[in-house]
């Protein structure tokens, strides 16, 4: 089964958290894709990440650009087998995805300050739990990311 670690954003914004997440796997040597909700959030994010301070250099691409098997990190709205062979798997904005058990290691961000975002998470715990997936879960705290499970 699939480790999936499940991200309660609560000090930053994801487009300030996620540049730091995408690091950490490109400093191990993996690859990643970021799965989100629709086309204007890869855009969105496309821009985050070039512009992101810390770390001040996260290769990636989406389908607008090409190249996949290139790309370190993809972004994509499609639900579909990592065009660049990654084994890490980021999920945004309540995406879900059929293939988690493709993937190494799958973060699940969530904005901590979102209602519907905090009951979305609880349901897409639930029904990890219920797959029989590896479950960790961690919260912002004033020194970083903290494992509360």
């Amino acid at each position: 089964m699939t480790d999936i670690g499940f991200y309660h954003l609560t000090r930053t914004p994801l487009d300030q958290a996620l540049p730091r997440l995408l690091g950490r796997v490109l400093a191990q040597g993996g690859r990643a894709q970021v799965l989100v909700g629709n086309a204007d959030r890869v855009a969105a994010l496309d821009a985050a990440l070039w512009l992101a301070p810390e770390p001040d250099w996260l290769p990636h691409g989406s389908a607008a650009m090409g190249h996949a098997a290139l790309q370190p990190i993809w972004l994509t709205e499609h639900d579909e087998p990592a065009a660049n062979g990654a084994r890490f798997l980021f999920l945004v904005d309540a995406a879900q995805s059929a293939r988690l058990d493709a993937y190494e290691r799958v973060f699940d961000l969530f904005d901590g300050n979102d209602e519907a975002a905090l009951a979305a998470a609880r349901d897409r715990w639930k029904l990890a739990k219920a797959a029989g997936h590896l479950l960790s879960y961690w919260q912002q705290g004033p020194r970083g990311w903290e494992k509360k499970a």
